[in-house]
């Protein structure tokens, strides 16, 4: 009896590649919602599903075979992690970036401000004592650096960073980088 290949080895990378196809888009689509980008989250929901019903079909007609089972899983794995990657190169949207510090910040308000990226500066009070509150929104490719300044003006100060669904009315850095599906295809220098 000779091996049958297309069951053992072609179908298993078919229902891999679909699962990959749509479990990334599923993840993207789910990133999506949170971000509230409302035009591109039921066209990815309309693939995905496609895509689902023709590899759970495959599976379904075979399932005697243990290397569908196999590629069903690891599509899936492949699939998450592809959509996260996917999403973090394209960068879209702002985050907050909170900064709490109990040092001197002129320094770093200057640097940001040089940037023209906007701050919003409050008096607070900290376990330790008085502290200030730096609120400022940044585009996500512009994160990194913001850290950068942060992390080398004001290395012992605190900072927590959130996705920002929307905002208005801002001060942001117009640094004419590529736009999302650029970046999505451009080579990270030190990553």
């Amino acid at each position: 009896m000779e091996f049958d290949y297309f069951s053992w080895i072609i179908l298993p990378i078919l229902i891999f590649i679909s699962r990959l196809g749509d479990v990334t888009m599923a993840t993207l689509r789910h990133i999506f919602i949170s971000k509230g980008f409302k035009k591109i989250v039921p066209i990815l929901g309309f693939f995905e599903v496609l895509i689902w019903l023709v590899a759970m079909r495959q599976v379904f007609s075979h399932l005697d075979n243990v290397a569908c089972f196999i590629a069903w899983a690891a599509g899936f794995s492949a699939g998450t992690y592809l959509g996260m990657y996917i999403e973090e190169r394209l960068a879209m949207g702002a985050q907050i970036i909170r900064i709490i510090s109990n040092e001197d910040i002129s320094v770093l308000i200057e640097a940001l401000k040089a940037r023209n990226q906007g701050v919003t500066i409050v008096d607070g009070q900290g376990a330790m004592g008085p502290v200030k509150l730096i609120f400022t929104i940044v585009k996500r490719t512009d994160k990194a650096e913001v850290i950068d300044i942060i992390n080398t003006l004001t290395p012992n100060a605190f900072y927590s960073i959130e996705d920002v669904k929307g905002s208005e009315h801002g001060v942001f850095t117009d640094d004419g980088k590529t736009s999302a599906v650029g970046r999505l295809f451009t080579i990270r220098k030190g990553k």
